[in-house]
């Protein structure tokens, strides 16, 4: 950790405590849904809540992050779903909370994430160098899979049955100090304007001296936002490896989505497929987070070896095969060893993508087109997660689970097709960035 600086430090401790929390609200609510209700329906929306605020504001989040200062915007973010949360914290104690007050409650956390998530990932390479963009990523993807399910997952399991309010009270708490340790970080985070001024941390040059604050950046300022997002979209779809991934992300988060939106009823409860418990549920969230944390460390070494679109292809394919054990298999001896595996490869995809991005995307543009990216990539969640309720209502929870497989399958068939000339090298598009005169 020392290697990377001491801002770093403080942004990897920020967001360890921060996907604590978002590991205890992630297994949690949908927990507490399930003993409000078994509608599929119902249940899914908890899912949906969760990621509408992706498709509805990750372009104007985008524009924030590359107009203002990020770290200011990712402490305020995890501040205000502090206040939130602890709100909803005094409504379980009163015994006021039901399944409707519970979606508000995550819609409206789902929104200060959606600032905080990507002003997080366009901070980071303002923080380390570019050369350690990898290796940063995969400490940042272990404290998030660690704190998200190896920690979070088997805690929420435990207090649904136990402390209900305390799964919106220990997150308030865990936010708070998150934003509170940003503060931590050395220099300024404001995006470099036209001029090419850089803001950076202990990484670069200019720490500590607002050097983010450029002429350039006044101009940026005065545009307006409209014209900041079109940009942004422009220069995503006119990239040709940044376009395939976000079109494969797409339908992939659709897929799982629809899957996991429903999966707890599969494995939760007396009348489920597995017969898990809940605390078991949050243990199988453990596995996975297990093996996320070895996948996400082994990402740098496996692309050396492999070829990075090679291995995340690999990553993306296994990944979605593996989606079929649970419902050919439904037990609990299958369902540990392959979250493991979910976790291995999942994490090890994750980093290698996001580590994509933030190499081929100019640092002015990083807040917009990676908001452009998850727009793309993260924004048929809720759909999906509905979706997937409506279809198992009718037609039941395997025929969700088999048909997002199939979807995901596709996806990775289409990825492979329009990248077959990436295949043995690092993800990169020098000839599509040289024609991006346009949009910049």
């Amino acid at each position: 950790m020392a290697r990377l600086g001491r801002s770093f430090a403080y942004l990897w401790s920020s967001t360890a405590l921060s996907n604590l929390a978002d590991g205890v609200l992630k297994i949690g609510t949908p927990l507490l849904a399930v003993s409000m209700t078994r509608s599929p329906t119902l249940v899914s929306l908890v899912a949906a809540a969760t990621t509408l605020p992706w498709l509805l504001l990750a372009l104007h989040a985008g524009a924030v992050a590359d107009r203002a200062d990020r770290r200011r915007v990712m402490v305020r973010a995890n501040l205000v779903r502090a206040v939130i949360l602890a709100g909803v914290t005094l409504l379980a104690v009163l015994g006021l909370l039901n399944l409707w007050l519970l979606l508000a409650a995550v819609l409206l956390a789902g929104v200060s994430e959606v600032f905080a998530d990507l002003s997080a990932q366009s901070v980071l390479p303002m923080t380390v160098p570019h050369e350690a963009l990898t290796k940063a990523n995969g400490r940042v993807s272990s404290a998030q899979m660690i704190g998200n399910d190896f920690v979070g997952a088997p805690v929420a399991g435990l207090l649904v049955a136990t402390l209900p309010a305390v799964v919106f009270g220990a997150p308030a708490l865990l936010y708070a100090t998150a934003g509170l340790l940003l503060l931590g970080m050395r220099g300024a985070y404001r995006p470099p304007g036209e001029t090419g001024t850089t803001a950076r941390g202990e990484a670069g040059t200019g720490a500590g001296d607002g050097a983010g604050d450029g002429a350039g950046d006044g101009a940026e300022a005065r545009r307006p936002m409209r014209a900041d997002i079109a940009e942004a979209l422009r220069y995503l779809w006119s990239h040709r490896v940044l376009r395939s991934l976000a079109v494969t992300a797409g339908l992939l988060n659709l897929a799982n989505s629809a899957y996991f939106a429903v999966f707890v009823l599969w494995a939760v409860g007396d009348g489920s497929e597995i017969g898990l418990e809940p605390a078991g549920y949050g243990l199988m969230a453990t596995a996975f987070a297990a093996g996320a944390v070895f996948g996400s460390l082994l990402a740098d070494r496996a692309a050396g070896l492999f070829g990075e679109f090679r291995t995340l292809a690999g990553c993306w394919l296994v990944s979605s095969l593996l989606l079929l054990v649970p419902v050919i298999v439904p037990s609990p001896w299958t369902l540990f060893p392959t979250a493991v595996l979910w976790g291995v490869i999942g994490a090890g995809g994750n980093v290698l993508v996001i580590s994509a991005r933030q190499r081929l995307i100019p640092a002015k543009l990083l807040g917009r087109v990676n908001s452009a990216y998850r727009l793309v990539g993260m924004g048929g969640m809720p759909l999906g997660a509905a979706a997937g309720g409506v279809v198992a209502e009718f037609a039941g929870l395997g025929a969700v689970l088999v048909g997002a497989t199939g979807v995901c399958l596709v996806g990775v068939g289409l990825l492979r097709r329009a990248l077959s000339d990436q295949i043995s090298g690092p993800l990169t598009s020098e000839a599509a960035l040289s024609d991006m005169s346009g949009s910049r």
